[in-house]
């Protein structure tokens, strides 16, 4: 991810409705952390990514892998 946006996240979440709050309060994290993720200001575990892709129904690949 590095410097750049994981626009991806942020669309996936806005389109299942859920704010950073709520996604932060189903994957066991803070709001602060998910909007640093959609900043690229923070790498995730990998345990943290698969919970937010659950929490999104929707694959790694489709949110975090770089194209």
């Amino acid at each position: 991810m590095g410097e750049n946006k994981n626009i991806k996240l942020k669309l996936a979440r806005i389109q299942k409705n859920l704010s950073q709050e709520q996604l932060a309060e189903v994957v066991g994290v803070t709001r602060q952390t998910i909007g640093l993720i959609e900043a690229g200001n923070y790498n995730p575990t990998i345990k943290l990514c698969i919970a937010i892709c659950k929490a999104l129904d929707t694959s790694l690949n489709d949110i975090f892998w770089e194209d």
